[in-house]
Parts: structure tokens; sequence; C-alpha cells
């Protein structure tokens, strides 16, 4: 055998060894902190409360421009019917019916 047939046998010795070694090592620090966790003794903890949602950074603004609602609301109407038997009651003038509609339905 040559002197490089020597060195690769030194080698894979070499490596064997330092596997083994570590393997060893681990597995004697795996048992020493087992024993360590097994002389403390067991607690159980409370997870802790789950943090509050995240408010978005940026919210839309409201709608700036709104359609007209193609029916007066209801409350509109009842007012307009009270004013109209008001009119007809005689205890409104055409004209007072005319500026309180107006300002009904102006909102």
């Amino acid at each position: 055998m040559g002197l490089i047939g020597g060195m690769a046998r030194t080698a894979v010795v070499a490596g064997t060894a330092t596997a083994v070694s570590n393997r060893v090592s681990r597995r004697q620090a795996g048992r020493w902190a087992a024993q360590e966790q097994a002389s403390y003794p067991q607690t159980t903890y409370a997870a802790p409360p789950p943090p509050p949602p995240a408010q978005p950074a940026y919210s839309p603004p409201a709608a700036v421009y709104a359609p007209e609602p193609d029916e007066p609301e209801p409350d509109v109407l009842e007012r307009l019917e009270k004013l109209g038997s008001l009119r007809a009651a005689g205890v409104l003038t055409e004209e007072e019916f005319a500026a309180q509609k107006a300002r009904i339905l102006a909102g």
C-alpha cells in the first residue's frame, strides 16, 4: 500500500471516529437534558390571551355621493300626510302648506 492508500485509510478511520464520537456526545447530552427536565416539578402555564385584532391602517372614506332614494322615507310620508290633513282641515293656508312641504322635502 502506498502513501495515498495509507492517507485514505487514516482519513476513513478519523472520519468514522469523529462521527461515532459526535453521536455518543449527542445521546449523552439528550440523556442529561431528560434527567434535568425530570428533576423540575411539572407546572402548567395558561396561555396568554390572544392579541386584539389589528385595526386596519387605512379605512376608506365615506361615500361622497349618495344617490337619491327612489321613494321618500316613511317618516317624510307621514309628515306630508299630516301636513295635507291640516291643509284640508283649514288649519294651514296654501302658502303655509307649500312652505312646510318644501322644508320637509329639503330634508
